[in-house]
């Protein structure tokens, strides 16, 4: 496999709404550059990037696929010194559906500029306006595939003026179609005035001709259009401009290279991914115009990890101290860990031992690799800019940087929102059980937006992904690759029970059989106290009422007492426990007899307290275009929430509220509902509040039915 330097590197993300045909493209663009023998199709479940059993089943892409092919640019315009030497263009597919865009977010890191698709008949959709985002957050160029132009009521017009309604005045199309919908054959090329016309499901290589008659006028309208706004940005191009009325070609593709990277115009082109319409255009562009790795200039770091300490610039170019940044991580059950990273500066070789520096640790790189799908191939060496892949390191997961051990940068990590969603998993069986550790763990390392933990109150796994489909992406993952099989369950909402009043209460426990009895009396005083103050136990006892080897079983009965709640099964918590006397025996007195003395002080203080039932509060913050923010807070203020204030943010408001958790539980899926997918929202837990009397009641009477059931249960078992 023959390695590229940097000037001949290409790194495209490529983007957008679902199903709006990534990588249907990808695979074409593949097909024509002559990477793979036959034309790959989603619907066949053939192509390169899209080859998890999942991404075949559900026919959408579930993570990001790498796949890369050589290109030397061909057609009209182009110069005898470009056309025969092949440039490495690196492909990320990442995925388009709301769930799973995330993993988009953090792949484009890999990426120097993007590829958004939109669809011809829809137009501009939800995500693609958050991957729009993602390419400004990173500073990346930006160009524009309107896909699927061979569709019925697919409208060149229309999705224009969407993306240009969506991204302002600098969209500005190369290209117009020839022929629409199902006569969809080929596109004019605005920069040579050429016709560029394909045979559908041909080599996606077009055939040159003249501009139709027809279309003569509308092409030349749309040219001068195209060599104004090219000219405008650049004193020197305007100058000419107005001199001459126009721009030689090679005067308006070196315009057009320059705006393009400083992201003052964002081209349009036009396609039929699934046809094979339109393909070697989009080829030349990504070489003719998209930046090599080194436009950028430097690489932004830190002198520490996690985005702290001093920052760093690092040149990036081959002659720089080396250094990697791991973007992406997969686990496979066969290979192991395989991670996915982009040379940012120096020149990787293989077999050469790199630093981790987030982790102080040496990792081996031998038998390098660059990705065509899930296949490797060997590479003798990565020069700056390029992506690869490494299989087994020891430490490394997504987000780590290494390099020469002398010359230490750690670069920052994508920002991953927090999960929206949780619910509470459940092993099958025992065997499953045991499994479930390290199965989920594996699957963590490749999924940033994945959370798992266990809930110390209802000893439930908990699992927190970006929606309901990412989550059973999870539970399908852990059954097919680590043979473990789970139930999902919504949560348990973690209650606690408090007290309002004061109480004075006396535990006495005394039982006399054969030989050694058992005695023990406590008095205690119960008192409220402040919300997250938690339990406190005062030991008031004077003049020996209790000796003091007795006292902390009293204390220890009030607790395991409190744990196990009085009015529901829940803890009791923000409560002060005072000793102030008792009884004792010197035979009949023990640790167990003053433990569960203490544990009936604690039920018959409980009586006089008039005891409450707690719920978690959750601070929630909700981002979502202006229009809908009455719609926001109006269902917030129905799940009981107080509206703490709003900001706004551009065409978008920042909604925030303190809402009950037990609320919350099918917000994800309800907020989708109601802003079709165009909001997000964050949840933290706050605090505790009491539960309105109407609903504690509805809660008490479910619990004790719950563990009446169990009961019941396990008597029919016993």
């Amino acid at each position: 496999m023959k390695s590229y330097t940097t000037t001949f590197l290409r790194n495209v993300g490529i983007a957008g709404h679902g199903d709006t045909g990534k990588t249907q493209l990808v695979s074409s663009l593949l097909y024509t550059a002559g990477m793979t023998p036959r034309l790959g199709k989603v619907a066949e479940g053939n192509t390169v990037t899209d080859w998890d059993e999942e991404e075949i089943a559900r026919k959408i892409s579930i993570q990001t696929g790498l796949a890369f092919a050589g290109w030397a640019p061909s057609g009209p315009g182009q110069s005898e010194k470009t056309q025969g030497e092949k440039t490495k263009i690196n492909f990320l597919d990442t995925p388009g559906y709301s769930t799973f865009v995330n993993e988009t977010r953090a792949s484009l890191i890999g990426a120097d500029a993007v590829l958004v698709l939109v669809d011809a008949v829809a137009g501009v959709q939800v995500v693609t306006e958050k991957v729009w985002d993602y390419g400004t957050e990173y500073d990346q160029p930006r160009a524009i595939v309107i896909n699927w132009m061979d569709r019925e009521l697919a409208s060149f017009d229309r999705a224009l003026k969407s993306v240009q309604e969506a991204f302002g005045r600098a969209v500005v199309p190369l290209q117009l179609p020839i022929g629409a919908e199902k006569q969809f054959r080929g596109v004019v090329d605005l920069l040579s005035m050429k016709a560029l016309l394909y045979t559908p499901d041909g080599d996606g290589r077009s055939k040159v001709e003249e501009i139709p008659a027809e279309m003569a006028s509308a092409a030349k309208e749309a040219h001068e259009a195209l060599v104004e706004m090219v000219a405008e940005g650049d004193d020197k191009l305007m100058e000419e401009f107005f001199e001459e009325g126009t721009l030689p070609l090679e005067d308006l593709k070196k315009g057009l290279r320059l705006a393009f990277q400083q992201r003052r115009l964002y081209p349009v082109v036009l396609s039929s991914a699934l046809h094979n319409i339109g393909s070697d255009a989009i080829l030349n562009l990504i070489v003719d115009v998209f930046p090599n790795p080194a436009a950028r200039g430097t690489a932004s770091g830190f002198t520490e990890a996690g985005g702290k300490g001093n920052p760093v610039e690092r040149k990036i170019a081959d002659s720089e101290p080396l250094s990697i940044y791991v973007f992406k991580t997969l686990s496979d059950p066969f290979a192991g860990r395989i991670n996915y990273f982009k040379v940012m500066s120096g020149v990787l070789k293989n077999d050469a031992t790199l630093t981790n520096f987030a982790r102080g640790t040496s990792e081996r790189f031998q038998h390098l690799q660059v990705m065509q799908g899930k296949t490797g191939m060997e590479i003798p060496e990565l020069h700056t800019g390029d992506l690869g892949a490494i299989a087994k390191l020891k430490e490394t997961v997504t987000g780590d940087t290494l390099g020469d051990r002398g010359s230490p940068i750690y670069y920052p990590l994508a920002r991953i929102p927090e999960p929206a969603i949780t619910f509470a998993i459940e092993p099958k069986t025992r065997a499953d059980e045991d499994r479930i550790g390290q199965g989920i763990h594996k699957i963590l390392e490749e999924d940033l937006a994945l959370r798992f933990s266990r809930d110390p109150q209802t000893k439930e796994f908990l699992l927190s992904g970006s929606g309901q489909q990412h989550i059973e992406v999870v539970v399908a993952k852990l059954r097919k690759r680590f043979r473990v099989d789970v139930m999902l369950k919504p949560p348990k909402v973690p209650y606690r029970e408090t007290i309002r009043a004061k109480a004075d209460a006396e535990g006495k426990h005394k039982k006399q059989t054969g030989g050694h009895g058992q005695f023990g009396v406590c008095r205690v005083r119960m008192e409220p106290l402040p919300r997250g103050a938690g339990f406190e136990f005062v030991d008031d006892i004077f003049g020996g009422s209790i000796p003091k080897n007795y006292i902390p079983s009293v204390e220890k009965g009030i607790r395991a007492a409190a744990d196990r709640g009085y009015l529901a099964g829940f803890p009791v918590v923000d409560f002060r426990a005072v000793l102030y006397d008792g009884k004792y025996h010197d035979v009949d007195s023990s640790d167990m007899a003053f433990k569960i003395a203490g544990s009936l002080a604690f039920k018959e203080g409980m009586k006089q307290a008039r005891p409450s039932l707690l719920e978690p509060i959750m601070h929630v913050e909700v981002y979502a275009p202006d229009q809908y923010s009455g719609d926001v807070m109006g269902d917030l203020s129905s799940r009981r929430g107080r509206i703490s204030g709003s900001e706004a943010l551009g065409a978008n408001v920042v909604v925030k509220a303190q809402v009950p958790f037990a609320e919350m539980l099918s917000y994800a899926t309800d907020l989708t509902s109601m802003t079709q997918g165009r909001a997000s929202y964050t949840m933290e837990f706050s605090h505790y509040d009491f539960v309105p009397n109407e609903i504690a009641e509805k809660v008490i009477a479910h619990a004790k039915a719950e563990r009446q059931g169990q009961l019941t249960e396990n008597e029919e078992v016993a």
